[in-house]
Parts: C-alpha cells; sequence; structure tokens
C-alpha cells in the first residue's frame, strides 16, 4: 500500500513508526524543510508525559489518551533505537508560599475531575529533600509517580537515522505541497497519486482548517555544573506554570553536525535543562521577548539560587497547531486522513492520536 505522509513533525513520524511495524506499506514523506526537522514544534518541546498536571485546563480526553500514550511510548523508542530516551520518575509540583493556595486549588481541581488523582502524593521537606536534594529549600509540594518524559530532541533524530535504514521510505525535503484531496498530493501544477494521504502538517493545514490557529511557545537550554534535578518539576506561578525538565548531559547519540547550531555543550559534568513554557495567543516565531525570558529566568533563580551560575546556552520559539477547544481533531474521508490541534501537548497525545486514526482507518 503507496501511502504519502505531509509533514515530518512528530504526529507525522509516530504515525510512519506506526505502519513500518504494521509492514505492508510503502511511506513517501513531504517535508517543506530537511527531515531532520529543527523548526518543527515536536523539536522544540520539552516531551512532558504529564496528564495529571494538564488536567486542570484539559478535557478528560487529554487524561485519556496521555495515559495511553505513556504506555505507547517505549515500543516507539525501541523500534527507533532509543533505548535511553524515556524516563518515568515521575513529576514534582511545588510553589512559593505566596502560591501555596494557587498550587493546592491546582491539585484540588484535578482531584475533582478523576478518582485515580489519589495517587498524588503530598510531600513535606524530607520527602522533597529525598526525591530531588536540590530543591530542598522548597518546603511543601505534591509528587505524581505515574508521570514522565520522552528526549524530544533525540527522538526527532533517532527517527531521521531510523528512516534512513528503511527501505520503503522515501523522504521528499524542501517540498512544499499546495493542496491535498483524497488520495492526491498537488504540488504546483503536479499531482502524485497515492493509495492513502495522511495530512500531519499542523499549521501548515491551514488551507483546509479555517479554524486553526497557533500559540506561541517559548523555551530557554540552560546548562549548570553544580545542579542536579532528575525529574520534571513545576513551579505555579502567576502567569504560567513553569516546569524544569532534565536532559542529562552531552548529546548522546547525535551527530554533532546534526546539533551544530544548539551549542549544547558535550562536556561531561554539565546538566542540562528545558525552561519553559509561555503560552502566548500568536504564531510569532521571532525570538524570545525580554519580558519572557525575564519571568522564566526570575522563576528559575526562585527554584534554586545556584541557577544564577548556570549558562544560557540555547533559547527556542514555536507555535503550536491547535483549534478552539485545544482538542486534537481526526478527519477521515476515503483516501485522506487529517490529524491536527495537538496543541501544547504533542508528546503526551501523538502515540493514543496516531493509534485511534489507524483503528479508523481499520
Amino acid at each position: 500500500m503507496k501511502v504519502a505522509i505531509v509533514g515530518a513533525g512528530l504526529v507525522g513520524r509516530v504515525l510512519a513508526i506506526n505502519l513500518i511495524q504494521k509492514g505492508g506499506y510503502e511511506i513517501t514523506f513531504f517535508e517543506k524543510g530537511d527531515k531532520e526537522s529543527v523548526s518543527a514544534a515536536g523539536f522544540t518541546a520539552a516531551g512532558m508525559l504529564a496528564p495529571y498536571a494538564e488536567l486542570e485546563s484539559a478535557e478528560s480526553e487529554i487524561f485519556e489518551l496521555g495515559h495511553r500514550s505513556i504506555k505507547l511510548w517505549p515500543n516507539i523508542l525501541k523500534e527507533i533505537g532509543l533505548f535511553d530516551g524515556y524516563q518515568q520518575k515521575g513529576t514534582i509540583i511545588t510553589a512559593h508560599l505566596q502560591d501555596m493556595s494557587e498550587m493546592k486549588h491546582f491539585i484540588d481541581t484535578i482531584k475533582h475531575k478523576v478518582d485515580t488523582a489519589d495517587t498524588i502524593k503530598t510531600i513535606d521537606n524530607d520527602a522533597i529533600k529525598e526525591l530531588e536534594p536540590d530543591l530542598a529549600r522548597h518546603s511543601f509540594g505534591y509528587y505524581i509517580p505515574s508521570e514522565g518524559v520522552v528526549d524530544a530532541q533525540r527522538f526527532m533524530a533517532f527517527s531521521v537515522n531510523y528512516f534512513d535504514r528503511q527501505p520503503n521510505v522515501d523522504f521528499r525535503e524542501w517540498t512544499k505541497v499546495d493542496h491535498l484531496s483524497p488520495y492526491t498530493v498537488h504540488i504546483g501544477d503536479k499531482t502524485e497519486q497515492f493509495d492513502w494521504v495522511f495530512d500531519t502538517r499542523g499549521l501548515g493545514a491551514k488551507e483546509h482548517f479555517d479554524d486553526l490557529r497557533g500559540v506561541r511557545g517559548e523555551v530557554i537550554w540552560v546548562e549548570a555544573n553544580d545542579i542536579d534535578i532528575t525529574r520534571p518539576t513545576r513551579l505555579m506561578h502567576p502567569r504560567y506554570k513553569i516546569y524544569i525538565v532534565p536532559r542529562g548531559n552531552g548529546c548522546e547519540g547525535i551527530d554533532l553536525d546534526y546539533c551544530k547550531d544548539c551549542k549544547l555543550s558535550q562536556t561531561t559534568g554539565y546538566k542540562r535543562y528545558i525552561i519553559g513554557a509561555t503560552e502566548i495567543e500568536s504564531e510569532d516565531l521571532s525570538d524570545i521577548s525580554v519580558r519572557s525570558t525575564m519571568e522564566l529566568l526570575s522563576a528559575l533563580y526562585t527554584v534554586n539560587p545556584a541557577f544564577g551560575e548556570a549558562r544560557i546556552v540555547n533559547t527556542e520559539t514555536n507555535a503550536r497547531p491547535a483549534f478552539a477547544d485545544n482538542l486534537p481533531r481526526i478527519e477521515k474521508q476515503a483516501g485522506l486522513t487529517r490529524i491536527n490541534g495537538l496543541y501544547r501537548h504533542g508528546y503526551l497525545l501523538s502515540p493514543a492520536i496516531v493509534e485511534r486514526a489507524l483503528n479508523f482507518q481499520d
């Protein structure tokens, strides 16, 4: 079966891996940029798998899909040879004294929505010290043991190598698709026919979705040699629920030429962290703003003052595709399936939403 996947971002890659595992498909990727897709939202993402932490402002569907994705990710990463790209050590949520009431409301809202939220543990200073000694200045928080994180940048890099090894995968880089119709990909005045077409273009699919919008997110990468936080940590903040996601050290398994622009250290002993994420109703992809930088970094400093000696090594800005209800959407007609609108939940939702889309195929 000859299949076209238009858009080689996160969803397109997860879809292709699923089809390869099923067997019997010839896959052609159409990508407007290069196959590394370093400009894709899936490359910028922190890769958090936090269905509980997202539940406060999300529908129960996000929670259910997120739990399904947590079960699916290990097999996907194993398939592409990324054996250490997944961590499920839980999430810590904490706050400063002036924001304690907001944090309690956050947790109460989650517990009101799902019965399984009783697995969320209240942790005092001693428990925080035992889990993460470098968060010891915090006296109170919550621990969600079932949550995890995917190393997003390494997933994108390893998947490129994986697709390069597949004889039935053709990657058409720098190919802008003008229009899609059932069984057909339109490029300029030319068309190509397939047994099925998948539209996974994100914001590139605005020619079809008139209610699709972009939500700007900004992240900062820092390196520090005297702080060792091992779990994703969320800090309640008046404007954002700021997260700190550890990324270990070095860029194991990624060719240096591939990462030549990211400026991340290869020095052993330096720990990398992604700090994010702003959420702004804009599709502006310009560099991170002064305001966002100050807010994210000042919050980071209050988590542990030792971050004051960390080094800013990279900043990234992207726009995540979303619909008005901030829920993902699958549209299917004969010869064409569209998957879009994963909002800020790309890694949390993509395996489960792809599974659902392929079940629709069946």
